[in-house]
């Protein structure tokens, strides 16, 4: 029979400590008897609390607050400065950086183009775009990228556990190197993650998103690139290899196979439905666009007629969704979803619209019928689901640095 642990007054501290960081971080700044109120600690616990907190550097004043009864307040808040993470976005034309501080505010953005830089060191890569960062930030904050507490990459592959290497990721050169995380963590010097940029757009409709509240849920993302990301029992499923969630990969009715034409053309619900068809979708009805948001978004405006989706355009639309929901059909049929959060720029350029075509063809092909629901993450959603993750396992280790052996 397994011992309970004996609460010693070290370990009752941490966790007192641990709790009043998450009420200044959800709630702050307080004041010593507001900070009291809502942990359930007696005034001279919340005193002694906010002393080895200021102590430990994790807590600051924050001023006075005035005009209440009784003596003025003092107010303590989070030091944004105890520790600031770093999220990047990979793709082959660019690495987009956000660095955040314990808080989560974002104190700094950066882009670095890449185009063609298939050849040369990833960490110097990496490294080059964390300073360019680094030096972005404010006079007040500077950060320098050594002191990084820890660093996620998003990117559109996924690390196979078992070799370490990137897979899934032959569009992205100079990534596929033997253990990635480990060379990447040695040569910048911080801890280091290595993400499907999917699973971290999953991760963020989690935290922030459409997905907030739900334990099973499938995530699609359609933009060049088709991919999608499994949430289940609360847990994102990555798979034995990493791959959970590679649909574009996925043998799909009406779309060749990778036996015809070779894994490295495109095969699959990737050439049935990613960006380079939607765009032939478009074209061979008569309508124009750059990229595949783009086309769709002006198909949306062409067919949109009286509130019915009329002419080439509204016949495009279709078919775009009827691909959509074929291979989505697919994903729901196995795992039966409590929903389905669409992201990616077609389908956000979609909007409503392609919303709500996606969803009607699906529920004409299965038997489950989960709801379909846009994303509602604002900005770059593979920085807001890497930014999420670092913070989560920084929170954790710097909200545990007061424990002491006593």
């Amino acid at each position: 029979m397994t011992q309970p642990i004996p609460g010693t007054p070290s370990l009752l501290r941490a966790i007192n400590d641990r709790a009043a960081l998450m009420v200044l971080l959800e709630r702050g700044p307080l004041t010593r008897p507001e900070l009291g109120a809502l942990t359930g600690l007696s005034k001279p616990t919340a005193s002694q609390l906010l002393a080895r907190l200021q102590d430990a550097g994790l807590v600051v004043l924050d001023g006075i607050r005035e005009g209440l009864p009784g003596r003025t307040a003092e107010l303590y808040r989070i030091n944004a400065a105890a520790a600031h993470v770093a999220a990047l976005d990979v793709t082959p034309a660019r690495i987009e950086v956000a660095l955040a501080d314990i808080t989560g505010t974002v104190v700094a953005e950066h882009r670095l183009t890449t185009p063609g830089r298939a050849a040369g060191d990833v960490v110097e890569r990496v490294r080059e775009a964390l300073a360019g960062a680094c030096r972005e930030t404010q006079d007040h904050c500077p950060v320098d990228p050594a002191a990084l507490r820890r660093v996620v990459i998003g990117i559109g592959g996924a690390i196979d556990p078992g070799s370490g290497r990137l897979g899934y990721a032959a569009h992205i050169p100079g990534w596929h190197i033997p253990d990635l995380v480990g060379t990447l963590r040695d040569g910048l010097g911080v801890p280091v993650d290595v993400e499907n940029d999917v699973n971290l757009v999953a991760q963020a409709e989690q935290v922030r998103g459409a997905a907030h509240g739900h334990h099973d849920y499938v995530l699609l993302w359609a933009d060049e690139g088709i991919g999608s990301a499994l949430v289940l029992g609360g847990r994102l499923h990555r798979g034995a290899t990493g791959g959970a969630g590679e649909v574009g990969y996925m043998p799909t009715m009406g779309a060749p196979t990778a036996r015809e034409v070779g894994k490295r053309a495109d095969h699959g619900f990737q050439a049935l439905a990613g960006g380079p068809a939607v765009l032939r979708i478009i074209r061979a009805h008569g309508l124009r666009g750059a990229t595949p948001a783009g086309a769709v978004q002006a198909a949306v405006r062409a067919a949109e007629n009286g509130g019915r989706l009329a002419g080439p355009a509204g016949e495009a639309l279709r078919e775009i969704a009827s691909r959509l929901a074929l291979g989505l059909a697919a994903i729901t049929s196995v795992v039966d979803p409590e929903i389905v959060v669409l992201s990616g720029g077609t389908l956000l350029a979609g909007g409503e619209t392609l919303r709500a075509l996606v969803e009607h063809e699906l529920h004409q092909l299965t038997i489950p019928r989960p709801p379909l629901r846009l994303s509602t993450v604002e900005g770059n959603p593979v920085l807001a689901g890497a930014l999420d993750l670092a913070l989560d396992v920084t929170r954790d280790e710097v909200f545990s640095s007061t424990v002491t052996t006593s």
